[in-house]
């Protein structure tokens, strides 16, 4: 069997590999697994568990809340909401267990588990693999411990769990919003109803679009991964800036007035100048990847923020700011990680937060993102080559060495294996477009030649 967690828990079509057989197993598993590991010791367990509105989360939550009953796990179901938002609550109410069903931007028949840890956080790596070797071994002929009679879990339905998260993100806020006019993009998703909430609550004027989940229509040309709705819509009402987000809602990003994308990277440079001048920003240091656009880095060295790269993901981001710590960190995606206010990234805090740092100095977001001038960045995928030789490659770092020099201080390459298929990512920024696709173009055809 391959490993079934990926980089953001188990995901797959839904029914056909994430199959309610497959979730109630996993579930069980899980919670085999933490009560091993001393997690439940002493009390009777507890797990939060929230969905997206996709159809097949309706089943899947059943599947999930019958495996953890069937394990003496007593659940909290709190409907539908985003993936920060079950990770806030299962902090907040001291669950031993919170699971999210969710396969975030992906197309409506994928579907997905994570779990989380007490106080919100993911899984460790060897958490997840002893999770998969108990599943495994369960599925193949060995017996669970199953509880009876008052051992088993007990389910009830939590509905104050919107109320406790808005409140939450309101409380955290450093300012109202009254007077913004803001564009809500809610990818017929998990915030449909928090987000324009908190943004009213806030005192922002709301306008939403995708807000009308189905349970089919998530992700369906609009959210983050589909942003000319959104620009659309922010000149069309003369909004002062627009919020995206996917279909989890762990992810933010934003448009100005005049309907251009404002990414990842330029909200963590807004909110990064902010938290410095609230003393928040702990060591002046904020955390991204290795995929961070330069222009990003040049920016910080600049304010005199120091900038830590880490592999790309939002969890490799999320394990640097814990073991440092650090204050705020994330993807060029999307992915922001507040610390002090989410274990998560949590797109409808970053929106808030983007927000508020507009109406608290009055400028206009495309000012606030002017510190930092995004560079041309052209991302060429070499597939059916021999990954594994990217780093050892003598052709190939002979090849980079001369791009590296060609293109100086103002450039950057970047060469990485796919974590999924056989393939390599080759990455390449410059100050000028059409130098950018020559140079990637050029190394593209070098990892073909050395490690096809």
């Amino acid at each position: 069997m391959g490993r079934l967690f990926g980089t953001d828990g188990v995901r797959g079509v839904a029914n056909a590999d994430l199959t309610a057989e497959l979730a109630l197993g996993l579930s069980v598993a899980a919670a085999h697994v933490l009560a091993e590991a001393g997690t439940f010791e002493g009390h009777r367990p507890t797990a939060v568990v929230g969905r997206d509105p996709r159809a097949s989360g309706e089943f899947l939550e059943a599947a999930v809340v019958a495996g953890l009953a069937s394990a003496g796990v007593d659940v909290l179901r709190v409907g539908v909401l985003p993936t920060p938002a079950v990770a806030y609550l299962t902090g907040a109410l001291g669950a031993d267990i919170g699971v999210m069903l969710s396969a975030s931007h992906n197309a409506m028949p994928d579907n997905g588990v994570k779990f989380f840890a007490r106080g919100g956080h993911k899984l460790a790596d060897e958490l997840e693999d002893r999770i998969e070797t108990v599943y495994e071994q369960h599925r193949t002929g060995e017996p669970w411990a199953r509880p009876t009679g008052a051992g088993v879990g007990r389910i009830s339905d939590y509905a104050e769990g919107f109320d406790r998260y808005v409140a939450h993100l309101i409380g955290v806020l450093p300012n109202r919003l009254d007077g913004l006019k803001v564009v809500l993009d809610e990818a017929h998703g998990a915030a449909a109803h928090v987000s324009p909430e908190a943004f009213a609550r806030a005192g922002a004027e709301v306008v939403t679009i995708g807000a009308e989940p189905d349970g089919l229509n998530i992700n369906d040309g609009c959210g983050s991964t589909h942003l000319s709705l959104l620009r659309a819509a922010v000149v069309e009402h003369g909004a002062d800036l627009g919020i995206a987000h996917d279909g989890d809602a762990d992810r933010c990003l934003a448009v100005d007035a005049a309907g251009e994308e404002i990414d990842g990277d330029q909200i963590l440079a807004v909110l990064a100048l902010a938290m410095r001048e609230a003393g928040q920003l702990r060591k002046d240091t904020v955390v991204g990847t290795v995929m961070s656009n330069l222009g990003f880095k040049i920016a910080m060295e600049r304010e005199g923020i120091h900038l830590v790269q880490t592999a790309v993901g939002d969890r490799y981001v999320l394990e640097s700011m814990k073991a440092e710590g650090y204050a705020l960190g994330g993807e060029q995606s999307g992915h922001v990680i507040v610390l002090d206010h989410a274990t998560t990234g949590d797109g409808t805090l970053t929106g808030l937060m983007l927000a508020a740092r507009i109406a608290a100095t009055g400028r206009t977001l495309a000012d606030l993102a002017g510190v930092m001038e995004r560079l041309p960045q052209v991302l060429v995928n070499v597939p059916d080559v021999d990954k594994s030789r990217v780093g050892t490659s003598p052709e190939l770092a002979a090849a980079v060495a001369e791009a590296e020099r060609e293109l100086g201080a103002t450039g950057r390459v970047l060469l990485r294996q796919s974590g999924t298929e056989p393939l390599v990512r080759v990455m390449v920024e410059a100050a000028d477009i059409e130098q950018a696709r020559a140079v990637a173009g050029r190394l593209a055809d070098v990892v073909k030649s050395a490690l096809g």
